[in-house]
Parts: C-alpha cells; sequence; structure tokens
C-alpha cells in the first residue's frame, strides 16, 4: 500500500514546501520511491508555453521517478492569491475528479506520495471543495508543518484541533524555524511540543538559500513508517 501524507500548516508562509521536500528526501533516503503533490498552486509564471509555480516545480525536482508536471500540479493559477480567486480570475472551476485521478497516477507509480495543501488548514481550495473534503476523499493522514514564530503556539493547537474534529487523523508535526531573528525560539519549540498529542517528526533549520536536500536529516520518518 502507498504511504501517503498530506501537508498542511498552521498559517500561509510558513513552510510547507520546505517540509514536503524534506520530507520527500527523508522518504528517499529510506530507499522509498517517493513522489510529491501540490494539486492546487497560485502564483505561476510562465515556462515554455505553460504555466508553473515554484514550489510545485521543487516538489517535481524532489521526486523520485519524476513524475509529469501535470500530476504534480493538476491546477496552476496565474494569479498569486486565494485559490479561490485565482481560479475566478483564470475562468477555472476548481473540482476534486482531476486532483483524484492525478493521485492515483502518482500513487501508482510511487511507494510514497506527499500532497502539499494550500495556505492554513481552513483555507478553502474553492467555493466547493475544502481541504478536510480532499483530504477524507483521498484517505489522506495529515502532517502539520508549524512555523516558529510570535504565536504560533496558539495557531499550533487551533490547527492540531480543527484536524481532527473534521476527521482527519493528524500523524505529526514538523517545527519550521522561518524567523532568525525570533527570541527565544529554543523555548517556544519546547512550549509547543507537550502540547500537541501527535509526535514530532523533526524541527527544520532556517533554510533561506540553503539545499533543501540536507534538511531531510532533521526529519524522523520512523513514526511514519511504523
Amino acid at each position: 500500500m502507498t504511504l501517503r501524507f498530506y501537508i498542511t500548516g498552521t498559517d500561509t508562509g510558513i513552510g510547507k514546501t520546505v517540509a514536503s521536500v524534506a520530507l520527500l528526501h527523508a522518504l528517499r533516503s529510506r530507499g522509498l520511491r517517493a513522489v510529491g503533490m501540490k494539486p492546487v498552486a497560485s502564483g505561476c509564471e510562465r515556462i515554455d508555453g505553460a504555466w508553473r509555480n515554484e514550489d510545485a516545480l521543487a516538489l517535481q525536482k524532489a521526486s523520485d521517478p519524476m513524475p509529469e508536471y501535470a500530476d504534480v500540479n493538476p491546477y496552476a493559477l496565474p494569479s498569486a492569491t486565494a485559490p479561490e480567486l485565482a481560479a475566478r480570475e483564470a475562468g477555472v472551476e476548481i473540482g476534486p475528479s482531476p486532483i483524484a485521478e492525478a493521485y492515483r497516477r502518482l500513487a501508482g507509480r510511487a511507494d510514497a506520495v506527499v500532497v502539499e495543501g494550500v495556505g492554513g488548514w481552513a483555507a478553502p481550495l474553492s467555493a466547493q471543495l475544502d481541504q478536510r473534503g480532499l483530504v477524507n476523499a483521498l484517505d489522506l493522514p495529515v502532517i502539520m508543518v508549524v512555523g516558529l514564530r510570535l504565536g504560533c503556539i496558539n495557531h499550533a493547537r487551533l490547527t492540531a484541533q480543527a484536524i481532527v474534529a473534521d476527521g482527519a487523523k493528524l500523524m505529526g508535526w514538523i517545527g519550521n524555524d522561518i524567523d532568525p531573528t525570533l527570541p527565544q525560539a529554543d523555548a517556544y519549540f519546547d512550549l509547543v511540543r507537550p502540547r500537541l498529542a501527535a509526535p514530532c517528526l523533526g524541527r527544520l533549520p532556517f533554510a533561506a538559500n540553503g539545499s533543501l536536500s540536507r534538511l531531510a536529516a532533521h526529519i524522523d520518518c520512523a513514526p511514519l513508517l511504523a
């Protein structure tokens, strides 16, 4: 059975892609064929005549075997705004079927699929599709990324509670040092840890301009493979 994980976060801009790429490399280091997916991505640029998203490209690059871009990112939306607004501007209607079909293709050729969501857990994919609906439809356990910054304790607890309340399984969480100037970052991490029932899968150092593949060393896959 294919291992599968849905990566969500405590907010937007807290490093879901960084964590997803690190997890892909960590799974690959265990000898697994692991591929990434970003079902809906807003904020794309035109490359070789097609819309491409930076985060989706990073997931594709971190994957082995290398998947087709269309399967990694079925909905590539030009405008860098909320997916619902970006889809409206592009005249696109986001639905679950193309996402599910692309996911099945990815799962059919890999041992593990890492699916990155949008924004925070409650951010909608469209007017008709919430992330919880997609997670439930594809039966994806969730990994939460906690951006370590002021307010992260509250955000982490509320997000974890919402994931469980929505009927999803919270497999674990990853701390991410997104603010190198945060005073007492270690103390914040230590305060979050005992307040979440799910296991901590690691803490990622600030990764600006660094090699994301090296971050795999900071991820503990053992709880996911048990």
